[in-house]
């Protein structure tokens, strides 16, 4: 397996797919921020949240990351150090958010093409489930840079980390 590596200032993360019923875009927009990575936004505009390009940690100070929002996936890659794909929700839709799976997989699917043109240290992630051959071929979706297993395993950590803090307190006392 490739060494991983955390979030440097400067990194360049690429967020695609489902940005308007998303929850994973925007958390991950404001701590990527907060740790100076520069995020890129990309979606059709149907599937653009109002304000994304404002989603950014305010508690932070200068030197934080940038957002930047965009409809075209292959400019937005050619820089990526990450990419992580969303899925399309589709049961939050009552309408034609997009032509068609085909229109959408051909504009704005990680595809093996796309995938071979990232950096060689380039990582790919998906919070899951995934829509494979619309969002993500199973190519890609297997490849030793994917880390969508090892993404979706620290994110039941981080969901059992913050219940017990919840449940029990930060000092390890039942909270009451």
């Amino acid at each position: 397996p490739r060494p991983r590596r955390g979030v440097s200032e400067g990194a360049e993360v690429v967020i695609v797919g489902d940005l308007l019923h998303s929850r994973v875009a925007r958390s991950n927009a404001l701590l990527l921020t907060a740790l100076g990575a520069n995020v890129t936004f990309v979606a059709p505009a149907t599937l653009q949240a109002p304000g994304m390009e404002h989603w950014l940690n305010p508690n932070v100070g200068s030197g934080r990351g940038t957002v930047t929002v965009t409809e075209d996936m292959d400019a937005a890659l050619a820089k990526a150090d990450a990419v992580m794909m969303l899925r399309v929700q589709a049961e939050r839709m009552n309408g034609g958010f997009f032509p068609s799976h085909r229109e959408y997989a051909a504009r704005y699917g990680l595809s093996e093409a796309r995938a071979a043109g990232l950096a060689d240290h380039a990582i790919i992630m998906h919070p899951g489930p995934m829509l494979r051959g619309m969002e993500i071929s199973d190519s890609v979706a297997d490849a030793p840079n994917t880390v969508v297993l090892n993404q979706v395993t620290a994110g039941v950590h981080v969901r059992m980390a913050a219940l017990f803090t919840l449940l029990v307190g930060a000092e390890g006392s039942v909270a009451e």
